[in-house]
């Protein structure tokens, strides 16, 4: 390593299994809030020894603040761990990024006193706090797991999904009965398709009715879709148990085919829900506009929300192919031919949300407010940001507006106000707001700078507050929601400390800074990590920049993540300055600045990137001639295409499970930045790495599990084919029995030292 030699003996705080030690230090804190029906418990899932492992705690919110944390659920047996896991419920988690073991998930039924718990494929049930958790749907004999359970509104029955099939049985215990009878070999009931677990954050695929008689749920069909094939190569056996298949859904390829159905929660035929172009105007519209990739044009849409109001009408929300429309219908009863509530179009892309609140309203609420039966809370981002309207009888009064983007909601109809969270008042931090249902009011509640995250009672007295500052670990505490003042801390509890870790690392937040985007006039939001001047001089350093680069998701913010990357300061440690970008493409910045990369991936970020490294150069704090890059999964695109775009800024790489040409990612996320292939071959070919790779010059690290079902590793073998046919020099890490998601402590500590160890002989 190049750096300037320290003219004393170094401790280093930071240890490669500290980076890869899972939870980070400071992260291991409650989650999953949910206050009881009543309001009087305020239940949680927090680890005790501070690991992975979660358990059920609950607080007693008429007690007072000096009420006892009260443990409800630990796993039975033993607890659980990852080879306990049906395959199924992996990839579940694979979905949901989830790294949690143990008790994962919970809900309290909607009206009552009782809680559901999914433990690996079963379903268990406790009556109150204090109840005795009972074992309510075994695996039985046949070891098929019990799938996504959910109770009925009235918490009376239980729904989940086995064997690719509804079933529903009662709370107080009994048999389960199978409502949905006869799918098909290649096709499924109540599950989320891949596409929209993965790409549309639909991980549910079945909804209860408000009186608990009728469910609605999807059914997938990928007959038509040929089955990609994963073997896991590094296991002792072979054939069928060392292998899966997927019906991955290519760009420009067929997707899987869904409907929506609906049947009575006591079985009975089922009644499909039709979207007819001939009866729906909006939907005959993208009929006559789709092109030529899918057999039935008119049909080739995606369910992307589905939710019933509590009038019992089952409103479905569409989005075209192209993901440039989108529609709100609503079918009245859960039957017949839906209305079009709300048509969305955009220029630039359609972003999903879950915004879509229906007012329930009392009586007494409806009498003094009759335009609002019926009336829903919608979001759109037709001004260029993501705002709330009203809908009512009488027509949509807009409630937000600015530049600034609105991500959460919640409402009280009786008090005629609503509550969301929001980048007002800075896109670096996330805030709670106030504003009433007339649009009147608007006002700050949270007041410490950074990033808050919510949870509102249901009288709309108390919230639960997660939240966390550069420099400042998480801190969790229940507030009142009249005026932020403090009712007790959760996190750390009354005399708590925080993890000791914390104070063992000795860890300092990067700098925030702005510069300027490669266009000369969009403010970019960036964070640098600078070694210890005292030890490594005041620069210029060796510099890494570490990147994502890719919609929908941000990395430089007012929190304790920024902190707690242990890899940056790990690198710090070591002499290097670390530097983080958030390039136009980012989230959380407006449609505009999203959209900046619009069928042309892997060009307008690296732009950004490289402007990045130019402010460094310049501030005197970086070493043109000693930049490398490194990023996992889009960043691991983007760093792969920095060193073929940009050799002459970028001199050693580090590319993890990258996309290296978007023919081979799937279609809702790529056909949504990129376009079909079929109408933008040239984008599609421009944007590939293998494209650029004759220009590419310095020293490249590709790390790829050999069993990612998300970014094949196929991505990395054709990259690798024309990196020989170029006659380019590269560097291999595999894992074989990885995802995209890499699991085993021992592989991240090997992953780790073998990215430090290149980067220590590179750069």
């Amino acid at each position: 390593m190049s750096t300037r030699s320290p003219t004393t003996e170094l401790h280093f705080e930071t240890s490669l299994e500290d980076i890869a030690t899972y939870p980070l230090p400071g992260t291991a804190t409650p989650g999953q809030f949910r206050f009881s029906p009543d309001d009087r418990w305020l239940t949680f899932l927090d680890s005790p020894d501070d690991s992975l492992s979660r358990e059920l705690f609950a607080i007693d919110l008429e007690a007072g603040d000096q009420a006892e944390v009260v443990r409800v659920v630990q796993p039975p047996g033993g607890g659980v761990s990852e080879d306990k896991l049906s395959p199924e419920e992996k990839l579940a988690r694979e979905r949901l990024r989830q790294r949690a073991l143990g008790v994962t998930r919970y809900a309290w039924a909607k009206h009552g006193d009782r809680l559901l718990v999914p433990l690996t494929g079963e379903v268990w049930i406790q009556d109150g706090i204090e109840g005795e958790l009972r074992l309510l749907v075994a695996k039985g004999e046949d070891a098929r797991p019990a799938l996504d359970p959910r109770f009925s509104p009235d918490g009376e029955q239980v729904a989940f999904v086995k064997g690719g099939e509804l079933w529903v049985v009662p709370s107080a215990g009994g048999s389960a009965l199978q409502i949905t009878k006869g799918v098909e070999a290649g096709k499924g009931r109540g599950l989320a398709e891949y596409i929209a677990a993965e790409e549309m954050s639909r991980h549910s695929g079945y909804w209860w009715s408000p009186d608990s008689r009728t469910l609605a749920f999807i059914e997938v069909d990928e007959t038509h879709i040929p089955a990609y094939r994963i073997v896991h190569q590094g296991k002792d056996e072979v054939g069928p148990a060392a292998q899966e298949d997927h019906g991955y859904p290519f760009a420009g390829t067929d997707n899987a085919r869904v409907r929506l159905g609906v049947v009575s929660a006591e079985s009975g035929p089922i009644r499909w829900l039709d979207f007819d172009p001939t009866e729906v105007e909006a939907l005959a519209d993208w009929a006559a506009r789709s092109g030529p990739w899918t057999h039935d044009p008119a049909r080739d849409i995606y369910i992307a929300r589905v939710d019933f109001k509590p009038s019992g009408d089952l409103c479905v929300q569409i989005q075209d192919r192209r993901q440039l429309e989108l529609l709100l219908t609503c079918f009245e009863d859960a039957r017949g031919t839906p209305e079009v509530a709300v048509h969305e179009r955009s220029a630039v892309w359609i972003n999903l949300h879950d915004l879509y609140t229906p007012l329930e309203l009392d009586a007494e609420t409806a009498a003094a407010h009759p335009e609002q039966v019926g009336a829903y809370i919608w979001a759109s981002e037709s001004t260029g940001y993501r705002h709330l309207s009203l809908h009512t009888a009488d027509g949509v009064r807009t409630l937000t507006s600015g530049e600034w983007m609105v991500e959460s909601v919640a409402v009280d109809e009786a008090q005629q106000k609503l509550w969301f969270t929001a980048t007002k008042d800075d896109p670096r931090q996330r805030h709670l707001y106030e504003i009433g249902l007339d649009g009147e009011g608007l006002r700050r509640i949270t007041e410490a700078p950074g990033m808050h995250s919510v949870t509102l009672d249901h009288t709309r007295t108390h919230f639960v507050d997660s939240h966390s500052a550069l420099g400042q670990p998480p801190r969790i505490s229940l507030r009142k929601l009249a005026d932020d003042s403090l009712v007790r801390d959760l996190h750390p509890g009354p005399g708590g400390e925080l993890d000791p870790r914390i104070a063992a690392l000795d860890l300092e937040a990067p700098e925030l800074v702005e510069i300027q985007a490669a266009d000369g006039e969009t403010t970019l939001y960036g964070a640098v990590y600078k070694p210890d001047p005292d030890t490594y001089g005041p620069g210029p350093y060796p510099t890494v920049v570490s990147v994502y680069g890719g919609p929908h998701a941000q990395r430089v913010t007012h929190s304790w993540g920024m902190s707690i990357d242990l890899r940056a300061q790990y690198l710090r440690d070591h002499g290097y300055l670390v530097f983080k970008l958030d390039n136009r493409g980012a989230a959380r910045r407006g449609l505009a600045f999203e959209g900046a990369l619009r069928h042309d991936m892997g060009n307008i970020e690296l732009q950004d990137q490289v402007a990045g490294v130019e402010w460094l150069v310049e501030a005197g704090l970086s070493d043109p001639k000693r930049v490398a890059i490194y990023g996992w999964s889009y960043g691991g695109y983007m760093a792969a295409m920095a060193l073929a775009r940009a050799p002459e800024t970028f001199s050693v790489a580090i590319a993890g499970a990258p996309v290296t040409h978007w023919d081979g990612y799937d279609t809702h996320y790529t056909e949504r930045y990129m376009g079909l292939p079929q109408e933008n071959e040239a984008g599609y070919a421009q944007s590939s790495v293998m494209a650029h790779v004759e220009g590419m010059r310095g020293k490249l690290l590709l790390v790829h599990g050999l069993i990612d079902e998300n970014v094949h590793f196929r991505h990395t073998a054709r990259l690798i084919n024309a990196l020989i046919a170029a006659d380019k020099d590269y560097e291999l890490e595999l894992f074989p029995d990885e995802r995209h998601m890499p699991r085993k402590l021992a592989d991240r500590v090997y992953m780790e030292r073998r990215i430090f160890e290149f980067l220590r002989r590179n750069l």
